[in-house]
C-alpha cells in the first residue's frame, strides 16, 4: 500500500459511468485519483458520492470542457501545478476516458467537429501535456468495438459534407487505438506504455448527451442489454497493476485483436502528424 500512495491516476470523464466506476475501483485499491468532469457541480457531486463510500479516499476533481482545446491546455497547466505541489510531480497513469456524440453536425469554438475534438484531440493534447509527469507511466484510451469496421475519413475528416453520428463516432474510436499504437513507438524512450480499452456495451449516458430523435431512441433501447460500468472498470485496474503486459487493445482484462488499420504505419503517422498540427504541438520535444 505504501507504494500505491505515490501512484496517482488521472481520469477524464470521471463524474459518471465508466470513469466514476474506475475511479472507485482504483481508490479502493489504494491509488490516488484526479478526476476531470465538464461541470464544477458534477465534479462536486461525484466527489461527495465517493467520499460517502470511502471517507479517506485521496480524490481531487478539476472541471473543464474538453471539447475545447484551449480549456484542455489550461487544464493541463492546473493539473501540472497540482502534481508539482501535492504529488511530487509524478503521475502514474492517464486514462483518456471522456467521450461523447452529437446527433447533428456541431463544431467547437476552434472549428473542429465535436466528436473528433472530444473523443480524440482532447486525449491527444492532454497526453502531450502530461508526458513530463508520466515518466515510466502509462496512458490508456477508452476506445470501442465500433472502431473495427471503419477507417479514417481522410477526404473529409471533419465530416463537413456528410455527417452522421455513427461514422463520426467510429472514426474517433479508431483514432484512439491508432494513437495508443503510435505513443508506444514515440514514447518508448521515456518508458511510457499506452493501451486502448474496449469497454463493451455499457449502461452509461454517453448516448443520451447531445442526442435526439431516432438516434437517442436506438441508444436507449440498445443499452438495456449493456453491462454495469463496474465490469470494464476492472480492465483499467488490471492495466494499472500490469503496466508491462504485452498487447495494445484490451477487453475484459485480455489482449484482443483490433482493426488492421492500426498497424498501417503510413495511416497512423498521417493521423499523428495531423493531430499535432490541429493541437499546435510537436512530440519531437520528447525525443
Amino acid at each position: 500500500m505504501t507504494e500505491l500512495l505515490y501512484k496517482t491516476v488521472l481520469i477524464t470523464g470521471a463524474t459518471s459511468g465508466i470513469g466514476l466506476a474506475t475511479a472507485k475501483q482504483l481508490l479502493r485499491e489504494g491509488y490516488s485519483v484526479i478526476g476531470v468532469g465538464s461541470l464544477p457541480e458534477r465534479c462536486e457531486a461525484a466527489k461527495q458520492t465517493i467520499l460517502a463510500e470511502m471517507p479517506d479516499a485521496d480524490i481531487t476533481f478539476f472541471s473543464a470542457n474538453l471539447s475545447v482545446l484551449k480549456e484542455v491546455s489550461d487544464l493541463g497547466k492546473r493539473i501540472g501545478d497540482y502534481l508539482k505541489t501535492e504529488k511530487q510531480g509524478k503521475l502514474y497513469c492517464l486514462i483518456n476516458n471522456a467521450g461523447g456524440v452529437r446527433t447533428k453536425y456541431q463544431t467547437t469554438p476552434e472549428g473542429f467537429e465535436y466528436t473528433f475534438a472530444l473523443n480524440h484531440l482532447s486525449g491527444f493534447l492532454l497526453s502531450y501535456l502530461m508526458v513530463p509527469y508520466l515518466m515510466k507511466g502509462i496512458i490508456i484510451f477508452t476506445s470501442s468495438y465500433a472502431h473495427y469496421h471503419t477507417k479514417i475519413h481522410w477526404h473529409d475528416i471533419m465530416y463537413q459534407k456528410w455527417y452522421f453520428v455513427l461514422p463520426a463516432y467510429k472514426q474517433s474510436k479508431l483514432a484512439n487505438v491508432m494513437t495508443a499504437k503510435t505513443f508506444n513507438d514515440k514514447l518508448a524512450n521515456l518508458g511510457i506504455r499506452s493501451f486502448a480499452v474496449d469497454p463493451g456495451l455499457v449502461r452509461t449516458t454517453i448516448g443520451e448527451k447531445g442526442m435526439k430523435g431516432i438516434a437517442l431512441w436506438a441508444w436507449l433501447l440498445r443499452k438495456r442489454s449493456g453491462t454495469s460500468a463496474d465490469v470494464p472498470a476492472k480492465t483499467y485496474l488490471f492495466l494499472c497493476k500490469n503496466s508491462q503486459i504485452e498487447g495494445l487493445y484490451f477487453k475484459n482484462s485480455k489482449a484482443v485483436n483490433y482493426n488492421h488499420q492500426v498497424d498501417n504505419n503510413d495511416q497512423t503517422e498521417r493521423l499523428f502528424a495531423l493531430s499535432e498540427k490541429m493541437c499546435n504541438i510537436s512530440f519531437d520535444i520528447y525525443k
